[in-house]
């Protein structure tokens, strides 16, 4: 794919998520985390459900910059339905592809659309509003079953 059509892609779906997030919205009852990015304001509220060891449902709100808006929506799609071990690993991957480290294949792919946030590894400033909603879903993953809500 040439450096342009990528970077259009990136673009369309950066826009698209941004605009028409997905699975924005509360979760009554559900283990909760608020992260504030003071650099640009960027504030992102998470909340999952997980039943069986699966992430049942995920949801998040929130205000902010185009780019982290996209990324929380673009990861509740990527970690709805995973197991929580999976979705560690996707957590772990996105992680490892937004500060510059390449993945294999089957890596990048099991990340879906979140795989094209990987151009804002070249923007040092912008990594905290993509990983933001990332960050608050791995504290989720962590907090135990004992922990029912936790606001930083």
């Amino acid at each position: 794919m040439s450096l342009l059509r990528l970077k259009a892609l990136y673009q369309t779906v950066i826009l698209e998520n941004a605009q028409a997030p997905h699975h924005f919205g509360t979760l009554p009852n559900a283990k909760t985390v608020t992260l504030h990015n003071p650099t640009c304001g960027d504030e992102i509220n998470v909340q999952m459900l997980i039943k069986d060891d699966v992430i049942d449902q995920i949801m998040f709100t929130g205000s902010g910059c185009t780019i982290s808006q996209a990324s929380a929506s673009i990861m509740t799609d990527v970690l709805k339905g995973q197991t929580v071990t999976e979705a560690q690993k996707r957590l772990t991957d996105f992680s490892d592809l937004i500060t510059g480290d390449s993945l294999n294949d089957a890596d990048q792919h099991a990340l879906g659309d979140a795989a094209v946030l990987a151009t804002v590894a070249e923007f040092p400033t912008r990594i905290k509003c993509a990983t933001l909603a990332w960050h608050a879903a791995d504290q989720l993953l962590t907090m135990g079953d004992d922990a029912d809500d936790k606001t930083k």
